[in-house]
């Protein structure tokens, strides 16, 4: 089976890893890409960069991030397990939905941060877009989960689910 597990370094990410790694247990010759959706280039979607010091720090982050999921992505490996690490610039649930079509996934495992009804009526939840739209099952991991496995919030994570 084709997994996508989007991550965004909050404490979602081990329970997440956790269910991964369980369902890929089962199924020995699965396919994992661990996918994490960075923010869009600010350049790229019109607004000025800023001086080369904040395009620098940027770039750091974009590569903490990508050497961060390449180790999660290490730790899952096993025998007939390909794992790989992905990142992404994008919107997040455009970004899941997308990459899950094209590769062809038949499980999406994410987090739901909860934020509440009112943040949902205004931005809507990146979970709740992801369920109306993908065409695969997918596996929520509940907030209360992410609190009992703890990690410190990402900044990723504090603009969006999963």
């Amino acid at each position: 089976m084709n997994i996508l597990a989007a991550v965004d370094f909050s404490g979602f990410t081990e329970p997440i890893l956790a269910a991964v790694g369980r369902i890929a247990a089962l199924l020995p010759e699965s396919r994992i890409w661990l996918l994490h959706v960075a923010e869009p280039d600010p350049s790229f979607v019109g607004y000025e960069a800023g001086p080369a010091a904040v395009r620098h720090q940027v770039a750091a982050e974009y590569r903490g991030e990508r050497e961060r999921l390449q180790r999660y992505a290490e730790a899952l490996r096993g025998p007939g397990r390909e794992v790989t690490a992905l990142v992404v610039q994008g919107a997040i649930a455009e970004t899941i939905l997308a990459e899950a079509e094209a590769r062809g996934a038949g499980l999406i495992v994410m987090g739901s941060h909860g934020y509440g009804a009112i943040a949902e009526l205004i931005v809507g939840g990146v979970g709740k877009v992801v369920l109306r739209k993908a065409g695969c099952p997918v596996l929520v991991i509940p907030p209360a989960m992410a609190r009992v496995a703890g990690g410190t919030e990402h900044r990723s994570a504090q603009r969006h689910e999963p």
